[in-house]
C-alpha cells in the first residue's frame, strides 16, 4: 500500500528515541489504520531523507502570533529554510515558522528532534493566520532511497482509490505533466475514527511522482487538536488547491542535478 500521508511521518508516540525524524512525528491518526494494513510501504519513507538537519530555535520560548489573511507571509523565529519557503508562498498565507512536531506534540528535546532531510525545503512549518495554526509538511525522496525502503515491492499507483478502513479521498485529481512526472492532489478529512491524540483536522495532500522514480509529497493541514496544540484549527488549509499545485511544481523544492 502506498499511503502518501504516511510518507511524511509515523506517529509522534516514538518521540524520546535518540533521534526523531519527520517520519515519527506527524500522523498519529494513522496508527490504527497502519496496524490493519501490515505492509512495507512507501508510507514511511519520504521524510527520512539523507542529510541531518537540526530544527533551529525549537527550544526558544514562543509567543502565539496571528496575521491577517491580507498580509504577506512573513518569517517567525530563526529559520533559513522558512525564509526560502516564504519567498515561494503567495500573499495572505500567514506567519510561517519552521518547527518540529516532535517537540510540539511530544515535548522532545532539540537533540531528539534532529531530522534527516533530503530536499532543499523539506521540513515541518507552522502557519499562523486569524488566530489558528495549520501546518505545511514537505518531504522529498530520491528513487534509490525510495526503492530501498520499499524493498522492491509493488507500488499502488492509483492514489485516488479508496482503501479499506479509510475515508473516501475526495476531489482527487491526477495529471500527467510535460516532463513525464505525475501530480496527484486530494482532500483528506482525517476522520479515521481512531480517537487518538492529536486529532488532525482536514487537509489537502499532494504527491509528485518524478520521472526518475523519486517522489515529492506535501501535507497542507488545518492543524491538530490536543493539549499541546499551538492554536485552534485553521478554517481552511494554509494553501488553496491551486496554490498547493503551484508550490508542488516549483523547482526550488527539488534537488538540482
Amino acid at each position: 500500500m502506498n499511503d502518501v500521508r504516511e510518507l511524511l511521518g509515523r506517529a509522534a508516540e516514538d518521540a524520546g528515541q535518540p533521534v526523531i525524524s519527520t517520519e515519527v512525528v506527524y500522523a498519529r491518526a494513522a496508527r490504527v489504520r497502519r496496524r490493519r494494513v501490515a505492509a512495507v510501504s512507501a508510507a514511511a519513507v519520504c521524510a527520512v531523507a539523507a542529510g541531518a538537519f537540526v530544527v533551529p530555535g525549537i527550544a526558544a520560548e514562543r509567543t502565539p502570533q496571528t496575521s491577517s489573511v491580507a498580509a504577506p507571509a512573513k518569517p517567525v523565529g530563526n529559520s533559513a529554510r522558512a525564509g526560502k519557503l516564504i519567498k515561494l508562498l503567495p500573499a495572505g498565507v500567514g506567519s510561517v515558522e519552521q518547527v518540529s512536531l516532535a517537540v510540539i506534540i511530544k515535548q522532545a528535546t532539540p537533540e531528539q528532534a534532529k531530522e534527516h532531510l533530503y530536499g532543499p525545503l523539506d521540513g515541518q512549518y507552522s502557519v499562523r493566520r486569524d488566530g489558528g495554526v495549520g501546518y505545511l509538511v514537505i518531504g522529498l525522496m530520491d528513487a534509490k532511497t525510495l526503492e530501498k525502503k520499499l524493498g522492491g515491492g509493488p507500488r499502488d499507483t492509483d492514489l485516488c482509490k479508496t482503501r479499506t478502513g479509510e475515508p473516501h479521498r475526495t476531489d482527487c485529481v491526477s495529471e500527467k505533466l510535460p516532463d513525464g512526472s505525475e501530480l496527484t492532489i486530494w482532500s483528506d478529512s482525517m476522520n479515521y475514527g481512531d480517537g487518538g491524540t492529536p486529532q488532525w483536522g482536514p487537509e489537502l495532500v499532494a504527491r509528485l511522482s518524478l520521472k526518475d522514480g523519486g517522489q515529492l509529497v506535501m501535507r497542507d493541514s488545518t492543524g491538530f487538536e490536543a493539549g499541546t496544540a499551538q492554536g485552534p484549527l485553521l478554517r481552511t488549509p494554509p494553501l488553496t488547491r491551486a496554490q498547493l499545485r503551484t508550490l508542488m511544481l516549483r523547482p526550488e523544492l527539488l534537488v538540482r542535478k
